[in-house]
């Protein structure tokens, strides 16, 4: 939460943090059952009134296949969401049960259905029907990121260089920040030095981007 206080001080309007990989769901039973009271004990923290999710006016999303957490954790976050649904001036997404790979997965899933009940839906009113090839802007319409911009820093504590399938998808010309501070240790100061840093090396990220050297 103070990290998500200090990224609003910033003006930052998007912070999406990888809070429990579908991976994590191997760990030791009793581990992951710890997680999950912390998760419930931490969201509904914010639905207190006076939680800095209601001092930010902040848009809570919890993004990942949901339905593989238990009931209880599932519906504290279904109410979360419904509570913050209103709130416009920042979105904070919560990335659990997880991985970038069902992300696609899902994407594919759903595309696929789309497409096909829009051939059975042609076929029903006598149009011939034109084979729909699945583009790449279906598939970023049904990403559980989707309505988010790509992130233009993603910080990976503890000096770890690998993204653990997360956000593999969105992360093309993002700039990656890789400080030896563990999580509960990163701070203000790791943020702002990583801001700063950003800011030299944007000019080239973008026209990188603009050249299309860079590609999905």
């Amino acid at each position: 939460m103070s990290m998500l206080e200090h990224c609003c001080d910033l003006g930052i309007q998007y912070i999406t943090v990888y809070a429990f990989s579908i991976d994590n769901f191997n760990k030791k039973q009793d581990e992951v059952e710890s997680f999950m009271d912390l998760m419930l004990e931490k969201t509904e923290e914010m639905l207190k009134e006076d939680s800095i999710i209601y001092k930010y006016n902040i848009k809570v999303k919890f993004i990942g296949n949901l339905n593989l957490l238990n009931k209880l954790v599932r519906i504290v976050v279904d109410r979360v969401m419904a509570a913050t649904s209103g709130n416009t001036k920042r979105i904070f997404s919560i990335c659990v049960a997880y991985t970038c790979t069902d992300e696609i997965v899902h994407a594919v899933q759903e595309s696929c259905q789309e497409k096909w009940a829009k051939i059975q839906q042609e076929n029903l009113e006598g149009v011939d029907s034109e084979v729909s090839i699945i583009t790449v802007t279906d598939l970023e319409r049904h990403m559980y990121m989707a309505g988010c911009p790509d992130p233009d820093i993603l910080i990976r504590t503890s000096g770890e260089t690998r993204l653990s399938n997360f956000l593999l998808w969105q992360t093309t010309f993002c700039y990656l920040f890789t400080p030896n501070a563990l999580w509960p240790e990163i701070s203000l100061k790791h943020l702002v030095w990583e801001i700063l840093k950003y800011q030299c090396v944007r000019p080239y990220l973008e026209k990188k981007k603009n050249d299309g050297e860079f590609s999905k």
